[in-house]
């Protein structure tokens, strides 16, 4: 996620700069032919072309909604566990105890029991992030040919490679026991197995008598939620935006972008022939404004990539983990993630 007040040039540059190069050579070329060549005699009028330009723009505009919403979508679902998570620590927190107990346990035992569960929740949201992040076969880390690479290259710089390698990996060993951490191998969704784990956790503590039905079913429901929210953001990830919408948007800004020196040259060659020279950067401009119109739904209808138009999911774990370890009265408390280069992940 971008966290700056302001967007740069700089940053603007690096996103879409190089775009500049490709349209400039295509406005120049079609300004030689046109003054060079008797292609005066061929001109599109700039009044259809500035209704298909218009008909472009709204339909990029309802791509570009569609991918906010997807966005915003992921974000909230985020807080949304965030807030269950809370309530989850304090819940295991307070309700687990030997009220009602025919022989009390220890509170030692107790309080041990309660740290593994919420230990066991705090790797749940590292691997849930850890899952929504393998990248699918439409993301643009995974696209063929230089697209690809540049997807690579974002994510490298602008991305999950601005943090820590490895933050999964390292969260998991502290937070499961040894013989779980060895099971998850051996499933293929494994956030889903810790929930199930959680659950089992609790079919325990009821038979151990420390928390009795209603406090069990209270739990439980936490655990229903905590599936829902998986799902919903498994949903995005998995269910990308329509292709036939996200194509033709693009096909149809190609379409304007080609026809659009055409009309613009012949507007501009009114003022004589040095007003066909002068056509070149309006040209650039527009067709340039419309690219990077394309560009930034294109990069947003994924919020969980790895990149920086995603939702900051590494920052949200961070926030639960520090958020439950105080529940439970640790001091070694890790720090929140610090955005870098105006980036938070």
């Amino acid at each position: 996620m971008v966290v700056k007040k302001n967007v740069s040039l700089k940053d603007i540059l690096s996103f879409a700069g190089h775009h500049f190069i490709w349209f400039t050579a295509w406005s120049v070329s079609v300004a030689c032919l046109y003054y060079f060549t008797d292609l005066k005699q061929f001109s599109i009028p700039w009044l259809p072309l500035s209704l298909i330009g218009t008909a472009v723009a709204f339909y990029v505009g309802f791509k570009n909604n569609q991918a906010y919403d997807r966005v915003w979508e992921g974000r909230k679902i985020w807080g949304s566990i965030v807030n269950s998570s809370r309530s989850w620590g304090s819940m295991v927190k307070h309700f687990a105890n030997n009220q009602h107990t025919t022989q009390p346990r220890y509170q030692d035992e107790i309080n041990a029991l309660k740290e593994k569960i919420i230990y066991r929740h705090i790797a749940w949201v590292y691997t849930l992030r850890s899952q929504l992040l393998i990248n699918t076969d439409w993301e643009h880390v995974n696209l063929k040919g230089s697209y690809g690479k540049l997807g690579q290259q974002r994510q490298k710089k602008f991305g999950t490679g601005l943090f820590e390698d490895g933050i999964m990996e390292t969260n998991l060993s502290d937070y499961l026991p040894k013989e779980e951490l060895a099971l998850l191998d051996n499933f293929e969704n494994t956030a889903t197995h810790i929930i199930d784990k959680q659950a089992e956790e609790l079919t325990k503590l009821r038979s151990l008598n420390l928390i009795d039905d209603f406090r069990h079913m209270e739990l439980q429901k936490i655990l229903n939620e905590f599936y829902a929210f998986q799902g919903m953001a498994e949903r995005i990830k998995k269910f990308p935006l329509p292709r036939q919408y996200a194509n033709a948007s693009f096909i149809f800004v190609c379409l304007f972008i080609f026809m659009l020196p055409f009309g613009m040259v012949s507007e501009f060659s009114k003022l004589g022939n040095w007003g066909i020279w002068l056509s070149v950067p309006f040209m650039v401009i527009v067709g340039w404004i419309f690219v990077v119109m394309e560009l930034v739904g294109d990069y947003s209808e994924n919020p969980f990539e790895g990149l920086a138009t995603d939702v900051p999911m590494l920052s949200i774990c961070r926030t639960i983990e520090i958020d439950l370890l105080q529940m439970l009265g640790k001091k070694d408390i890790p720090k929140p993630i610090q955005a870098k280069n105006g980036i938070l992940m």
